[in-house]
């Protein structure tokens, strides 16, 4: 990846104006197709979106949307679609026992409302504030209930059932954070309480021990910030075993979306951990040990990406697919979503500009020197993005980012008339953290508040 060192968040303002145009014209042809029955949006087909009902896991997504619309534009229309659908809507996913994506679902839409609250952006109210704040407890507990020991801690484990730990999940801590800021607790039986600071900790530490290679020590053979998908362990006595991957190409490869969820879960729980009292840390290892360990990981994952994405800033699917042998010096040029052997996935490019612009932000406010190296790799990525021809600008594309890529193991992404490899196509999750990564990057060029998930 090849970092303009001379943008500037500013320089953004005016492409970032014309995303939220384009935006509130997505957000509408989407509220107008789609019905809860035919379950939520994941991602488009030929131009489309398309509901799925397994899961739900990107429905939060979809409404998480229209808040962070007015949170950019201020337009009320889309704050109370957001509220109307948040009410009317989300109730399940607080107590859905069964995943382990309640930071994206609750977190985007509960926990939105409750930080524009608190920001003054919408008129306090005691009792929709009680509302919020009952279900982002609610969501924390339950998701750390869904909870796997070993050997040295444990881990939320994934939809896959309780020998697996998904990288995916270092982002659902969001919800466990909010929820022990609220003061709640998990209660197990016999009046036991869990902390569930401790279980976002614990969840972090293993993610970065089995998930994360460092090129040293365990991973002396592996390349330092390679992610694995997904971890195994044997839960007959908490010992790991393997590495594996459901949406990677390999267990010994980096599906790039998943390095995407690392970047961003350890930037954005290393903003978190700052504001916790080091006394509530010190029976969990000490603040000045956790922070280490979050910043290691993040600066690791960050290094990787930058070293194995085209100039541009947007990685090809997996760094390990076996087309990219075919496609010269892939990494020396400019991304290709039109190439004939492997897709791009623009989803993870948005999801890593924002954890690249929040590394270094955290790491300047530390007076670190390479913090503008991240924080200037997180501009090249959204600079990419918010042009042709990853910005869908065609009339009648409900899609926001084209070239995301979702499931190729499973063939789940629409390979368009011609071509040999998916293309031309929206995520909900893509478009989402493209807004995200927008408003962050918005604020700090108007000097407004720093935007965190816990504000």
């Amino acid at each position: 990846m090849k970092i303009n060192i001379h943008l500037s968040p500013k320089d953004l303002l005016i492409p970032i104006k014309e995303l939220w145009d384009l935006s509130a014209q997505k957000i509408d042809a989407i509220e107008k197709d789609s019905t809860p029955e035919r379950g939520a949006p994941v991602n488009t087909l030929r131009g489309k979106y398309a509901g799925q009902a397994w899961t739900e896991w990107t429905q939060g997504f979809q409404f998480g949307s229209a808040l962070l619309q007015f949170d950019a534009t201020d337009d009320k229309r889309f704050l109370e679609i957001g509220r109307e659908k948040t009410q009317k809507v989300m109730a399940p996913h607080i107590t859905h026992m069964g995943v382990h994506d309640h930071g994206f679902n609750n977190v985007s839409t509960y926990g939105a409302l409750r930080r524009l609250m608190n920001e003054g952006r919408i008129l306090e109210n005691q009792d929709e504030r009680a509302f919020y704040e009952l279900a982002l407890k609610c969501s924390g507990a339950v998701q750390a209930r869904r909870w796997t020991r070993i050997s040295d801690g444990g881990y939320i484990y994934s939809f896959n059932g309780p020998h697996s730990l998904f990288s995916d999940t270092i982002r659902s801590l969001r919800s466990l954070a909010i929820s022990h800021v609220l003061g709640h607790p998990l209660m197990e039986e016999r009046d036991t309480p869990v902390s569930l600071l401790e279980r976002l900790v614990q969840h972090a530490r293993a993610t970065a021990k089995y998930n994360v290679y460092f090129g040293k020590n365990r991973d002396l053979y592996h390349v330092r910030g390679r992610v694995a998908h997904e971890s195994i362990f044997n839960l007959n006595d908490g010992c790991y075993r393997c590495p594996s991957t459901q949406q990677g190409y390999s267990p010994f490869s980096t599906w790039t979306r998943g390095l995407a969820w690392v970047m961003l879960g350890y930037a954005e729980e290393l903003e978190f951990i700052e504001t916790i009292d080091d006394e509530e840390l010190k029976p969990l290892g000490g603040k000045v040990d956790i922070a280490e360990l979050l910043l290691e990981t993040a600066c690791a994952t960050c290094d990787f990406y930058i070293k194995n994405t085209p100039v541009d800033g947007v990685p090809y699917w997996d760094t390990g697919a076996p087309g990219l042998a075919k496609m010269g010096d892939y990494l020396g040029q400019a991304s290709d979503p039109f190439n004939q052997f492997e897709p791009v996935d623009s989803s993870a490019a948005a999801i890593a500009a924002q954890g690249l612009c929040r590394l270094g932000c955290h790491l300047k406010n530390k007076g670190d020197q390479n913090a503008d190296r991240y924080f200037q790799a997180g501009l090249t990525v959204l600079n990419t993005l918010l042009n042709e021809p990853y910005l869908s600008t065609q009339e009648g594309h409900q899609g926001l980012i084209l070239h995301s890529t979702y499931h190729r193991p499973n063939n789940w992404d629409y390979i368009p008339e011609g071509k040999t490899i998916p293309c031309g196509e929206s995520s909900m999750w893509g478009d989402y953290h493209m807004r995200e990564a927008v408003l962050t990057v918005q604020r700090i060029a108007e000097k407004k508040t720093y935007y965190t998930f816990f504000n």
